[in-house]
């Protein structure tokens, strides 16, 4: 198992380059399934979670042809309709499988999904989404079967946003009988790439990007011809390393557009920050100010960029607070925080981070792929070596994220575990 090493204290300088987004990727990848046609996608990034979906494609009977960022899968040799649960239990958006193998072939059993523990995650929501679309749902044996002769449109309320539901079942009505209405939907960029996508195909999907969305059903698609977008949590990450290291950075290929808010709060910790078309520059405070940070659903503050947002707030002049609303247990990074340095306490859904306490070099142990993030900027800024443990958590996240920061002046690199 390979663990990271840095020795801190190098100023950043340079440009970045944004890879495309898993959390993308992985719902754009699944709808392949839905064409039985050879689907074209771009700018994939060279993930584990996306050679998990490449492995779950071909178990299912999927030719996949991966060159560079391009992939192309041909979904007219599927041959099951099962995902096991060697397969699914390391990567919770397998469950997207569910959405297209429904609506295409009428049965879809795949295992209950894994991932990062940072929360429960239920996919009842996905689940009684297919049941008011005509499914029968079974759960046994730890594997949910659904089964339906076909799917009808329906009027569809989510009690609570989700993302990967929105995904699911946009995928499953995209070949429904008739119009569903998706109400309280998810609005992430990522959904309106997964819509773009379809789209293209010949869906007809009206309204991605809103709290309402419209799918009318037709009887089938072409083949998908899709870029993925950039991923806007690789680039708030590098964001953070540029305000913390005294560095002058310079992220391309990512859409400002989809990261008002983190940019917003980076400005109000004082770091001074230039928006073009495509790209961002960050030049680091003199001195950092804490901030006040509430994770909600998109367009709010991304519950996926509140663990490195904490390590600005430790270096910060004064207490910054931190509310976390999206996940239950999303604060498994502080413990790992608090041994290289930091301050913070914990009551229920709040951490409170006092500012001024500069890090110091530990072994530590990833516990999720965001806290892995967290701890590598910690390490940017750490007196003396960082070792993170652990970290197959961030391969599933970051493309080269060594590799990235070496090249702007990080002293980071990838060794084997003893």
């Amino acid at each position: 198992m390979d663990k990271i090493l840095i020795n801190g204290g190098n100023r950043l300088s340079g440009t970045i380059e944004i890879s495309g987004a898993k959390n993308a990727a992985l719902p754009v990848l699944f709808s392949s399934i839905l064409t039985g046609k050879v689907n074209t996608i771009s700018n994939v990034p060279g993930l584990a979670d996306i050679k998990t979906t490449v492995k779950l494609l071909e178990h299912i009977g999927c030719r996949v042809n991966w060159n560079g960022n391009t992939m192309v899968i041909d979904s007219s040799t599927i041959n099951s309709h099962e995902a096991s649960y060697d397969l699914v239990r390391t990567m919770r958006a397998s469950c997207l499988m569910m959405g297209p193998l429904l609506s295409r072939f009428g049965e879809a059993k795949v295992s209950l999904p894994g991932g990062c523990a940072i929360g429960a995650r239920p996919i009842n929501l996905h689940l009684k989404a297919f049941e008011e679309m005509g499914a029968e749902i079974t759960i046994e044996h730890g594997y949910v079967h659904a089964k339906a002769k076909k799917l009808c449109g329906a009027k569809i309320y989510f009690d609570t946003v989700t993302v990967t539901g929105t995904e699911n079942v946009m995928m499953a009505a995209v070949m429904a009988e008739g119009e569903t209405i998706l109400e309280n939907a998810a609005m992430e960029p990522e959904i309106v790439n997964l819509a773009n996508a379809l789209n293209s195909a010949g869906a007809k999907i009206e309204g991605a990007g809103d709290s309402i969305i419209k799918i009318s059903g037709v009887k089938e698609l072409k083949d998908i011809k899709e870029a993925i977008i950039p991923d806007r949590v690789e680039t708030g990450t590098y964001l953070v390393a540029g305000a913390i290291t005294n560095g002058e950075l310079t992220i391309t290929k990512c859409n400002p557009h989809d990261l008002e808010i983190v940019l917003s709060k980076l400005k109000e910790m004082g770091a001074e920050i230039k928006i073009g078309a495509n790209e961002i520059s960050i030049k680091a405070a003199t001195h950092l100010k804490s901030v006040k940070i509430t994770t909600t659903p998109h367009p709010g503050f991304p519950t996926d960029m509140q663990a490195q947002f904490m390590v600005p707030a430790s270096l910060a002049k004064g207490t910054s607070v931190f509310n976390e609303t999206v996940f239950e247990n999303r604060f498994m990074h502080v413990a790992e925080l608090i041994r290289m340095g930091a301050e913070i306490s914990i009551d229920g859904h709040t951490a409170i981070v006092t500012g001024e306490r500069p890090f110091s070099g530990a072994s530590v142990m990833a516990t999720d792929l965001r806290a892995s993030a967290s701890l590598v900027l910690a390490g940017l800024v750490a007196d003396g070596t960082t070792e993170i443990n652990r970290i197959y958590h961030l391969d599933r996240g970051y493309e080269k994220m060594e590799e990235k920061l070496k090249n702007v002046g990080a002293d980071i690199k990838r060794v084997k575990a003893s």
